[in-house]
Parts: structure tokens; sequence; C-alpha cells
């Protein structure tokens, strides 16, 4: 397995070892790399199947590789109340960065999401994750990490949010949307524990990070381009609401 952040304390959270040959590079050329293209991202149908808006908040779990670009991409989104980083999948002795990162806690690292649904819906939520937060078509891995803690994986909240995100899955599958089948779990019923404070608001606390500039920035890149009308310029973070 390879790990983008290596062995990290929360004292001292970038001194992280770089992730193999791939962040080596990135170092070099993080200087030289324009985040606004973001190749991957990609236009995709709404689903048909979505929740109704009710209520004042909601909450929706999502893991697609490391938290860190997940958490920045839906903290930029109108109706998202906070968007906070953690572990979700394994137990609760478990649920911190060392032991996860060893890959075999059951635990992908995971974005838990408050939103509002009557500014943006769980399947919209569900729309802007797969083009543009990470690709649902690799397995075990995203990007330059691999490991099963940095699975594809839906956590549902309810039965109704499992429902929409298998018919949503069925739908792209179905339209051929991906070059590949789409390879994300549902995980109903497991808890979600957030990630240490070093953790939190990270892409917006480090934009000149190399596996940041590299991997990251595109994705938020790719929403405003993509998603003009749910983008919101200035981050809902973490640190802003005093909580962890």
């Amino acid at each position: 397995m390879t790990d983008h952040k290596g062995s990290t304390t929360e004292r001292r959270p970038l001194r992280a070892l770089v992730c193999g040959t791939a962040m080596v590079l990135a170092a070099g050329l993080a200087l030289h790399f324009t985040p606004s293209s973001a190749e991957e991202a990609r236009v995709i149908p709404a689903p048909v199947l979505d929740e109704p808006a009710s209520g004042s908040s909601e909450t929706a779990t999502f893991a697609g590789g490391c938290f860190w670009g997940v958490q920045g991409v839906f903290q930029h989104v109108n109706g998202v109340i906070s968007a906070k980083s953690g572990y979700a999948g394994g137990a609760k002795s478990t649920a911190q960065y060392e032991t996860v990162s060893g890959g075999d806690t059951g635990h992908a690292e995971s974005v838990q999401v408050v939103f509002d649904p009557k500014k943006v819906s769980y399947g919209h939520l569900l729309q802007i994750y797969f083009s543009v937060a990470h690709d649902p078509t690799q397995l075990n891995r995203q990007g330059p990490d691999s490991g099963t803690q940095y699975r594809s994986a839906i956590f549902p909240a309810n039965d109704e949010q499992a429902k929409v995100a298998k018919a949503y899955i069925g739908q792209l599958n179905s339209a051929r949307v991906f070059d590949a089948a789409i390879v994300t779990k549902i995980e109903p019923g497991k808890a979600f524990y957030p990630a240490e404070a070093y953790h939190q608001d990270f892409l917006t606390n480090n934009p000149t990070y190399p596996y940041i500039v590299i991997n990251d920035l595109p994705k938020v890149a790719s929403l405003k381009q993509l998603f003009p009308k749910d983008y919101s310029e200035k981050p809902v973070l973490v640190a802003a609401s005093g909580s962890n």
C-alpha cells in the first residue's frame, strides 16, 4: 500500500513522507501545473431518483480517496453546512490516522457532509461526488494512493439514502457514463469518527502543498467549472465552527 501522507504527527502534519515516485514528481512539477484544467472530471446525468426535500439539515458520508480533496470539494458547495474529514467503516478503537493507514481496520478515509436539503439534494451531492470528487471506477485506490482505506464507498444515513445511491449507481452503469464499471460500495450502518484536527480544512490551509496542487485543487476547479450555480467561493470550514 502507498500513502501520500506517511508518518504524521498532530504537531507536525507536514512531516509527511511523499507517496513514492508520484509525489516526488509532484513536488518538482507543482510550479508548472495549472489546476483549472481538471481533466478527470466529467459531466454526468443527474439522478432520476432523489430524496424529497424535508427538514432543515441532513447528513451524508462519502469516501473517495484522500479525505483532503473530498472535504475541499464539499466545503465549496452551496447548501453544505459543514464537511468534516474522518473515518468510517471500522471500529471506534481504530479510528486514528496512524492505525487506519495500515489498511486493515475496515475504515475508509471519509467526509461527513451536513447539508440543507432545501438548497441541495442528496442526489445532487451524489452527482458531484461521482463527477468531481473522485473517480468511482478505481478499486481500492485513488490517484497515487492505494489500499482499502482509499476505497470508493457511500455510508448512507438511512434506507432512503441507500435506495437513492443504489439506483444512481445502476443508472450510471446502465448509461455507460464511465469507461469502466463503478466500483463504489454502499455500506449502511457504519459510524463516522472525526479525523485529527490537523487533517481538517487541509486543502484551504495548505494550497501550495504539492499533493494538494496536483490532486485536489483540480477537483475544486472542476466543481466551479461544471457546477457554477452550486459553487461557493467561500468554503465552510471546520475551524470556523469551533468543532473537530
